[in-house]
């Protein structure tokens, strides 16, 4: 690929390049990127996932959230950066097609198609169970088809519908997490009517601060690296906002205290209520745990209202991301061009057929349960990981060439550059380390490594072949 089609951003296709095509709608308002930047660092895997975390690590998961969370912020420094630089619908698949090569760009991109799509299925799943556990004897499909219909029609129509969800579910999921924080503070203090201050009783009760040791740390870490995916939608979306660099500065900007306050300061109220070997923290969720031990009424049908839009708002982010980044690789001339076919500033075809995708894997979860689904949730268990690998040594090779060439583009700055993102590879290797040595995540790795192996070789076949051309 030339250094013209490289230094153009990709997703903003210039007429004539391989898979051109109408281009996109800047229908997103800067109150809608700000609530996505707010409330898209909320996801479902807080809600649903940090249970077992905390039951494995105890007291000391605020630890493990507070390491992933640093880790976090410096891959999204990196990202903003970029991003804010080069704003694209590609977003990270790219970055990393003009900082490494359009090998790397595919790798990227088709591995985290594959993941959001996949997880659109698995969040369905998530809500149907929710609403069925409400309404018994309706059918779970029936419930994740519907979910399925309502975000693919409202992506189908226009940007600004996906921006109204995110507005709206953003704004429910910031104001429980809220409301949890405040209560929590005062329960903590004794403030809080009808109960007492419990001290460090329960951080240093129970087999202390880590109760299983070292190794239930890092099951813990795991655990909580995992929680954080979903960050990347705001730089994606940023592409279609009114100001696309404003958007990311300021969502990269305050991403440190968002990731501290919701994630940290959530799981340090949790521990310091109630005791972390708690059946109820697995079994009904620490949310609902913690609000059930304080007393107040209908805490848990509350909690699961919440947990229910958090899946849900994650289904419609999903689905947007996973359609943008395919048109930007279909733009870009690594994809099927039918995907990249844009109608009113929407590319309608990639969002059916990344809803399609997803629906898919939801029938795998039903007809092939014990094979072929579990197969498909170990290819996708740390793809996130790789594509964080992608953006660091694509921060490191733009940044330079920023400096050189157009440092007027440093909105967006990565701290201590490069000790840092150096220093951020290395976790992300630690991670990888972290997951050989544990059994549960030790197939997941081997399973995502070959599929990006898969992916990579195809990408650079297809990088020779069109050199070769």
């Amino acid at each position: 690929m030339s250094r013209t089609t490289l230094d153009t951003p990709p997703g903003d296709t210039p007429p004539g390049s391989a898979g051109a095509e109408a281009p996109l709608s800047h229908g997103l308002k800067q109150r809608h990127l700000s609530m996505i930047a707010l409330g898209g660092v909320i996801g479902a895997g807080l809600f649903v996932g940090s249970g077992a975390g905390i039951a494995a690590a105890g007291p000391s998961i605020v630890i493990a959230y507070a390491v992933s969370g640093l880790l976090v912020m410096l891959v999204m420094r990196m990202l903003g950066e970029m991003s804010a630089a080069h704003p694209s619908s590609g977003s990270f698949s790219a970055h990393a097609e003009r900082a490494i090569g359009p090998w790397a760009g595919f790798t990227a991109g088709w591995a985290f198609w594959v993941l959001l799509c996949t997880a659109v299925g698995l969040e369905g799943i998530g809500a149907a169970k929710i609403v069925t556990g409400w309404l018994p004897g309706t059918p779970e499909w029936a419930w994740v088809a519907l979910f399925m219909v309502v975000f693919c029609v409202a992506n189908l129509a226009a940007v600004k519908n996906f921006g109204e969800f995110e507005f709206w579910f953003a704004a429910l999921k910031v104001g429980a997490i809220a409301l949890f924080l405040v209560l929590g503070v005062l329960a903590i203090t004794g403030v809080l009517p009808g109960t007492d201050a419990p001290g460090t009783a329960n951080l240093t009760g129970d087999g202390g601060f880590l109760p299983n040791g070292g190794e239930g740390l890092v099951i813990g870490l795991l655990a909580s690296v995992f929680a954080y995916g979903g960050l990347e939608t705001v730089t994606i979306a940023a592409a279609e906002s009114q100001d696309p660099v404003k958007g990311v500065a300021s969502a990269v900007r305050t991403a440190m205290w968002r990731i501290a306050l919701f994630y940290v300061g959530s799981m340090a109220v949790i521990v310091t209520l109630v005791p972390w070997d708690s059946e109820a923290v697995v079994t009904s969720g620490p949310y609902v745990a913690t609000l059930e031990h304080l007393g107040i009424p209908g805490a848990g049908q509350l909690m699961n209202v919440v947990i229910l839009v958090a899946l849900l708002s994650a289904m419609n982010a999903n689905i947007y991301g996973s359609s943008r980044i395919a048109y930007s690789l279909v733009g870009r001339g690594q994809g099927p061009k039918a995907l990249g076919r844009v109608s009113s500033g929407v590319p309608r075809v990639a969002v059916l057929v990344s809803c399609v995708f997803g629906f898919a894997c939801v029938v795998l979860s039903y007809w092939r349960p014990d094979d072929v689904f579990p197969w498909l949730l170990n290819m996708i268990g740390a793809v996130i990981l790789v594509v964080w690998m992608f953006i660091a040594v694509s921060q490191l090779r733009l940044r330079r060439r920023l400096d050189r060439e157009a440092p007027q583009k440093l909105v967006v700055r990565m701290w201590a550059f490069p000790a840092l993102t150096w220093i951020a590879l290395a976790g992300m290797v630690a991670v990888f380390v972290l997951m050989a040595r544990e059994p549960d995540t030790r197939v997941q790795l081997y399973s995502t490594g070959g599929m990006t192996l898969f992916l990579a070789a195809v990408g650079y076949a297809r990088q020779r072949a069109r050199a070769r051309a």
